[in-house]
């Protein structure tokens, strides 16, 4: 793909290890908080292979629906939730996160984390939901979900795990994961 005036086009990808990345970024709360738990996955290509470099965000609510407003994110204390993290691929596609639970941001409503991805051979970042299977009448109630058919709805809602979630981002083929498109300044 070429940019304009026939220039190269760019991806968002390969990354530095050493340039995104930090230490903590995957660690929202340490893993012995009371309450904490573990959202986990892989990055998967269309033929399954995992993906190596990329780079997974997490935005989320806490524990009591709040979405947390204070600045400091990348400045771990080993204690303060802060609503989002980072985490680096391994080199089987794996990423995890230690966080909370959150808890849905609109009365009655289902439980979410927002995601981004950002790998090589990307031009953008793609942005979706990882929705939490623990309130069927909440997920069957979401606007998001409603829309999508029955068969693609499955690829935005974790799994249950022994320590938290599993949810595996999909990049392309029949179990590609939906991604979503980010309207600046639109609510939702």
């Amino acid at each position: 793909m070429s940019g304009p005036e026939g220039t190269p086009g760019q991806t968002v990808g390969p990354f530095f290890g050493y340039a995104l990345p930090y230490p903590g970024g995957d660690t929202l709360v340490p893993p012995g908080r009371d309450g904490a738990i573990r959202l986990a996955g892989r990055v998967v290509d269309g033929a399954g292979a995992g993906v190596p470099d990329a780079l997974v965000e997490v935005w989320q609510a806490g524990p009591t629906g709040a979405v947390v407003r204070e600045p400091g994110s990348l400045r771990r204390d080993g204690w303060s939730f802060t609503g989002w993290g980072r985490a680096a691929t391994d080199p089987t596609g794996a990423y995890s996160f230690t966080t909370l639970r959150p808890a849905p941001a609109v009365a009655g409503g289902p439980a979410w984390f927002a995601v981004a991805v950002v790998a090589r051979g990307l031009l953008d970042r793609l942005l979706t939901r990882v929705y939490l299977p623990d309130d069927p009448d909440a997920l069957a109630g979401d606007r998001l979900l409603s829309s999508l058919p029955d068969g693609r709805r499955s690829t935005l809602i974790a799994r249950p795990g022994p320590d938290g979630y599993r949810f595996d981002v999909v990049l392309q083929g029949d179990r590609e994961t939906v991604f979503l498109q980010h309207r600046p300044g639109h609510p939702g």
